[in-house]
């Protein structure tokens, strides 16, 4: 019911927004420019006008409706004999990329944010760190680039959402308790990254 009222009280804003995507759309392959990058430079303009109303949208929905299809696309256009051709590579940027990031990102913000404690660096980099799969896919569709670099970067994209899941995990932990056990760390990342192997 909280949702129907929230659609009809901003219909007329929920439609430009569709129109304004549109728009977006077309510019993007007007110019040949992957149309994701057109998307967020046309979120954060639309931000800035003034007067705009606030939308909030339940992260749950958009988890469980929208991007489940989006990452299934992602997966399904992957090419599985390359993916395990170069897992090596794949798997050290999808692991130790973002967790190097998110250190670098908490290292940084400690010393350029007053206040910031490592902890909560550690917070910004897990969230900031991984790229998403369906952007990645999205953005490198329209490039020219050899296969080899292609496939790690999509595949990197696939699997480094659990390392920037047990950062986020523990990052929280580490704030709430003041306490981080890097043997408990390590086991629940091992465990994230097989259940969910096993479930996708």
């Amino acid at each position: 019911m909280g949702h129907e009222n929230l659609i009809h009280q901003n219909l007329l804003l929920i439609l430009a927004l569709f129109f304004a995507m549109a728009i977006l759309y077309v510019l993007s392959q007007r110019f040949r420019i992957s149309y994701p990058i057109f998307l967020v430079i046309g979120g954060l303009g639309i931000s800035l006008i003034p007067g705009v109303r606030p939308i909030s949208i339940d992260p749950d929905l958009i988890f469980l409706i929208f991007l489940p299809p989006l990452l299934f696309e992602a997966a399904w256009y992957t090419s599985w004999n390359d993916f395990w051709k170069w897992k090596r590579s794949i798997f050290s940027l999808g692991f130790g990329l973002v967790i190097m990031t998110s250190l670098a990102v908490a290292f940084f913000s400690v010393n350029i944010i007053p206040g910031f404690t490592f902890a909560l660096g550690c917070l910004l980099g897990g969230i900031v760190s991984p790229p998403d799969a369906v952007a990645a896919t999205s953005v490198l569709k329209g490039l020219k680039m050899p296969r080899r670099g292609l496939v790690i970067l999509e595949g990197e994209s696939l699997v480094n959402d659990a390392a920037s899941l047990t950062v986020l995990r523990f990052a929280i932990a580490a704030i709430l308790t003041s306490q981080f056990v890097f043997r408990v760390a390590a086991t629940n990342f091992m465990i994230l990254s097989v259940m969910g192997i096993l479930l996708g």
